[in-house]
């Protein structure tokens, strides 16, 4: 579990690290205007207003202040629909680590960002699984969510 919460943490800053536009295509991220905890609360209601369900909301900020790193709040929430995440899981055991699909929600001064792996990219590392339509809706729900959040 250690292992992979300081992996995770590692994958997290180096894509923050590195500059958001070598990543326009690869990720999906928006800026609220809104304070972390107001935008927690939306981002969720907007999951749920999708017909996902939130499994877990994952402590980031811990790890990294321990870490040595000065953090404001971060959070990962996942979400799935359950039939689906279990259909898929046992149909192609491969997409495990990129499920249930999740977004990174972390404070900057007085806004909040979300971000998260564009779903599309799962079409371009699993080519041969002939998933494109369900990566594809995935996208589709998930800049409807986060551009839920950012109209609020």
């Amino acid at each position: 579990m250690r292992i992979c919460r300081n992996t995770l943490i590692s994958l997290l800053l180096l894509i923050l690290a590195l500059p958001v536009t070598a990543f326009a295509e690869d990720l999906i991220m928006r800026r609220i205007a809104m304070t972390f905890p107001e935008t927690m609360n939306a981002l969720q209601a907007s999951i749920a207003e999708e017909g996902f369900k939130v499994s877990r909301v994952q402590r980031v900020d811990i790890g990294l202040t321990t870490s040595g790193y000065n953090t404001a709040e971060y959070r990962i929430v996942f979400f799935m629909r359950e039939d689906v995440v279990h259909d898929i899981v046992k149909q192609h055991p491969e997409l495990i680590p990129f499920l249930p699909l999740k977004i990174t929600i972390f404070a900057e001064r007085s806004e909040t960002i979300l971000v998260t792996l564009n779903p599309m990219k799962l079409a371009e590392f699993f080519p041969y699984l002939k998933m494109e339509k369900t990566f594809s809706e995935w996208n589709d729900e998930v800049n409807r969510i986060v551009d839920r959040v950012q109209a609020e």
